[in-house]
């Protein structure tokens, strides 16, 4: 396993977390789809958009040098203007981010666990999250208790109890 710590996210990492959105859509090898138009797209912002709210809570992982190598963070989404892994008020949604070079080393998984632990402690029975039908993430959601709740438009939107 790679050498890396995990911190809190902060108020102050709100453009490392923009970063993490493009890489969360671009977590197919070779995509391409470039940062505006990523950062544009009102779901994609919706994660980041005023980053810290006072509900968001977020974990970053770090290399052994300290540099942010990877982020997962959950937000409330409201009824109206709900993100894709949107399944009720009240229930935070997830998106995790890790840089191409730092995946498949355990970083994914220790950002989920220290995210899902952050949500239980704040008092949430249930965190959702979206995934698209090929990504090789769900895996790993399934193996950390995420189940599929709904599927639609080639992604599963799936959701772990915390209770």
């Amino acid at each position: 396993m790679a050498d890396f710590a995990i911190r809190p996210a902060l108020p102050a990492d709100g453009s490392f977390l923009a970063d993490m959105v493009v890489e969360a859509a671009n977590w197919r090898a070779g995509s391409t789809r470039p940062r505006p138009a990523v950062l544009a797209d009102p779901i994609f912002r919706g994660h980041i958009a005023g980053w810290q709210r006072p509900a968001d809570r977020g974990v970053v992982a770090l290399d052994g040098e300290g540099r942010p190598v990877g982020a997962a963070w959950y937000r409330l989404f409201a009824f109206d203007e709900p993100a894709r892994g949107f399944v009720a008020t009240g229930v935070p949604e997830l998106i995790i981010g890790v840089l191409p070079l730092w995946r498949a080393q355990g970083v994914g998984r220790a950002l989920l666990q220290s995210l899902t632990d952050a949500a239980r402690s704040a008092g949430f029975a249930r965190i959702a999250l979206s995934v698209e039908h090929d990504n090789f993430a769900r895996a790993l959601y399934r193996s950390e208790g995420f189940t599929i709740v709904a599927t639609a438009q080639g992604r599963d939107t799936m959701v772990r109890l915390l209770a």
